[in-house]
Parts: C-alpha cells; sequence; structure tokens
C-alpha cells in the first residue's frame, strides 16, 4: 500500500511546474492582448472584444475570465469613446475630405467615359475609312495602277535622257551660231576693206 505522505509530495512539483506552466502561458497571452490593443489604437480602428480577441490570438473567455486582460480592453474601449465624442469636429473634416476626394473621382471617371467613347467612335469612323478604302482598290486595279507607275516611271527616264540630247544639241548649235557669227563679221570687215581700197 502506497504511502499518502510520499505521493503528495511527489506530485508537489509537477503540480508547480503546471502551474508555473499555465501562469507563463496567461503572460504570454495577456502580454499580446496589450500589444494588439496597442495596434488597434495606432490604426484608429474600433477596439472591441472580438477584435483584440482576434488580433491577439486569444479566447474572448480568456478577455472576460482574466482581470488584467477585461481592465485592459475596458480602459481601451472607453478611451476610443471619449476620443469619439471629444473629436467629432476632426472626424467630419475627414469625412468631408473624402466626400471630397470621391466627388473628384467621380468626375475624373466621368469625364474618362465620355473622352473613352469619342475615342471609339472616332476609332470605328477611321476603321470604316480604311474599310472603304481597300473595298474600292481591288486586286485588279492595283495591278493595273502599279503597271502605270512603272510605265511613267519609265517615260520619265527616257524623257529625261531626251531633255539631255537636247541640251547637248542645243549647246552645240549656239556654238555653231557663234562661230558662223564671228565669220560673218570677219567677211563683212574684209568686203569693206576690199571697197575702200578700190
Amino acid at each position: 500500500m502506497k504511502n499518502p505522505t510520499v505521493s503528495a509530495s511527489a506530485s508537489a512539483p509537477r503540480t508547480a511546474a503546471a502551474l508555473a506552466a499555465r501562469r507563463r502561458k496567461a503572460e504570454t497571452a495577456l502580454e499580446r492582448v496589450h500589444q494588439a490593443i496597442a495596434r488597434i489604437r495606432r490604426e484608429k480602428a474600433q477596439v472591441s472584444v472580438a477584435a483584440v480577441s482576434r488580433r491577439a490570438d486569444v479566447s474572448r473567455t480568456f478577455l472576460y475570465d482574466n482581470a488584467e486582460a477585461r481592465a485592459a480592453v475596458a480602459a481601451a474601449m472607453a478611451e476610443a469613446g471619449e476620443r469619439r465624442t471629444q473629436i467629432p469636429a476632426d472626424d467630419e473634416k475627414r469625412e468631408a475630405t473624402w466626400r471630397e476626394r470621391a466627388l473628384n473621382a467621380e468626375e475624373g471617371l466621368k469625364a474618362a467615359q465620355v473622352e473613352i467613347l469619342t475615342q471609339r467612335t472616332r476609332i470605328g469612323e477611321l476603321l470604316g475609312q480604311m474599310r472603304d478604302l481597300q473595298a474600292e482598290w481591288s486586286e485588279e486595279s492595283i495591278q493595273r495602277i502599279t503597271t502605270e507607275n512603272t510605265t511613267l516611271k519609265q517615260r520619265v527616264r527616257q524623257l529625261t535622257s531626251d531633255k539631255r540630247t537636247l541640251e547637248e544639241r542645243l549647246q552645240a548649235a549656239r556654238s555653231n551660231l557663234r562661230f558662223q557669227d564671228r565669220r560673218v563679221a570677219d567677211l563683212e570687215t574684209r568686203i569693206a576693206d576690199a571697197a575702200s581700197a578700190t
């Protein structure tokens, strides 16, 4: 038969270790609660038991059962309530600013939609014109115009060559004319000299 004194003394260290582990777990959870409340305040979000429970990753039961956690959540909720009642003007200003931004964004959106509609209409018109132009020019007419273009280019080359030949002939004719003018002037001088001698 076991001695009750011995078994009680043997289980005492285990109980103390379990109590210490539970205390450490509660302190860690409490630290997370304080951090969660601080984070909610920084974000200016609404403080509630559900929000703190979710952010701190603790149960709501812990928040209600632990006196320090319950007091911290209650204090944060009271402070947030006071802040809401003390600064309604700031909230109104902020809301007015957001309302103004929303109206500006709505105006910008309307203007963008009008511009998009105008651009789409213009694109549709241009595509229609392109289709009309493509319909006007069949493969046969394109071939014919290409042939005529080639013929005209050859004709231009021929005319350029003819012009160059004619310019050369004109220069030769002018040179001959100048030579003939000098010869006629020389003959007239001789006739004049012969007439004066007789």
